[in-house]
C-alpha cells in the first residue's frame, strides 16, 4: 500500500506557485528522502500532507486516507518532527513526553522514549528552556515516536545534533523502517540522507524533477563513479580515446580522470592507460555523491528532467 500518495497536487499562494502538479508515491516500510533547495516546495508539501494548508488543486492521501477530509484520523497514526517546532520552556522534557502519551492515548513508557533518544533522567527532569538545540531536537524526536506511528515525518531531524547524535538518528530511523514504519525524511544534510534513505525525490521550483534510488540517479545522469590515475606521464591523445563504459576522460598535471558508467569500466581505463605506455603510480575511485546528483538535478539538468526525461 502507498503510505503517501499525491496526484497533480498544486498549492498557490497568490501569484506564487509553491507546489505544481506533484505526483508522488511513498511505499510502506521505506525511508524516503525529500530534497530540494530552499523554496523548492518541500515544506509546503508536508504542510498539505498534515492538513496545515489546503491544496489549490489535486489530491493527497496519507495511510490510505484523504489528507484533508480525514486529517484527525491520520494524525493519530503519524509522528512528526517539524522544523519549526515549539516547546514549553518551563516544562521538563519528561512532562513533554507524558503530555504526548496522554494526547495520543498511548501506553508508551516515557522513560523508554527518553532513553531511546539519549536523554538521561537528569536531563529529562530539567526545564526545556535550558536545553541546547541538540537536546531539544532529541526530545521532539522522542515525542514524534510516541504511539508507535505507522508513518514518521522528519523535517531536518539532524539540525543541532553533533555527529554522534546524527548517527543515533540514522540508527533509530533504520530500526523503525526495519520494523515496518515508513519514514518521510526531509533534510539539507545530504550525507545523512544518502546514508539512510532507500529512495529520494528531488524538488525544484515546486516541481518534482527526479525520484529514484541513489544508484538509479547516478545511472540516469551518467555519473556512476570517477577513477583517477596518477601516472609517470600522460599519453598523447588520451582524452580522445574511446573506452567502453566511459563517458569522459580528462588529463592534467600527471593525472588522468575518467567518468565510468559501469563498474567494469574502471579496469578498462587502467588497462588502456597501461597499453598506451604509461606507468600507473596510484589509483583512487569515488562514487558520485548525493551532493553531486543534487547539484546536477537542481541546475543544468532540471529543465530536461521536468520536461519528462528525469527518472520517475
Amino acid at each position: 500500500m502507498a503510505v503517501i500518495e499525491t496526484e497533480r497536487l498544486t498549492k498557490r499562494f497568490g501569484d506564487v506557485t509553491a507546489v505544481e502538479d506533484l505526483d508522488l508515491t511513498v511505499e510502506a516500510g521505506e525511508v524516503f528522502g525529500f530534497l530540494g533547495p530552499n523554496g523548492a516546495g518541500k515544506s509546503t508539501t508536508i504542510d498539505v500532507l498534515l492538513d496545515f494548508v489546503r491544496p489549490s488543486s489535486g489530491s493527497a492521501t496519507v495511510l490510505g486516507r484523504d489528507a484533508q477530509a480525514e486529517s484527525t484520523a491520520i494524525r493519530r497514526r503519524v509522528g512528526v518532527l517539524p522544523e519549526g517546532y515549539g516547546l514549553y520552556d518551563r516544562l521538563s522534557g519528561r512532562k513533554h513526553v507524558e503530555f504526548m502519551v496522554d494526547s495520543k492515548r498511548a501506553d508508551d513508557d516515557p522513560e523508554r522514549v527518553l532513553d531511546l533518544v539519549g536523554l538521561d533522567a537528569e536531563d529529562a527532569d530539567r526545564a526545556v528552556g535550558g536545553y541546547s538545540k541538540g537536546m531539544a531536537q532529541r526530545l521532539v524526536l522522542g515525542m514524534a515516536l510516541v504511539g508507535d506511528p505507522d508513518l514518521l515525518i522528519l523535517d531536518e531531524p539532524s539540525s543541532g545534533l553533533d555527529p554522534n547524535g546524527a548517527r543515533e538518528v540514522r540508527r533509530i530511523v533504520r530500526d523503525l523502517a526495519d520494523g515496518g514504519t515508513t519514514v518521510f525524511f526531509s533534510s539539507h544534510v545530504l550525507g545523512q540522507v544518502e546514508a539512510v534513505c532507500d529512495r529520494v525525490g528531488i524538488m525544484r521550483a515546486g516541481r518534482l524533477v527526479a525520484v529514484d534510488t541513489i544508484e538509479g540517479l547516478r545511472e540516469s545522469v551518467g555519473s556512476g563513479s570517477t577513477v583517477e590515475l596518477v601516472v609517470d606521464r600522460v599519453p598523447e591523445g588520451i582524452e580522445a580515446l574511446e573506452i567502453e563504459g566511459v563517458s569522459e576522460v580528462t588529463a592534467l598535471d600527471g593525472r588522468i580522470r575518467a567518468t565510468c558508467l559501469e563498474p567494469e569500466a574502471k579496469l578498462a581505463v587502467l588497462d588502456r592507460v597501461r597499453a598506451e605506455g604509461a606507468t600507473v603510480r596510484d589509483l583512487t575511485t569515488r562514487e558520485s555523491s548525493l551532493e553531486d546528483l543534487f547539484t546536477t538535478y537542481t541546475t543544468e539538468r532540471a529543465t530536461e528532467a521536468v520536461g519528462g526525461e528525469g527518472r520517475r
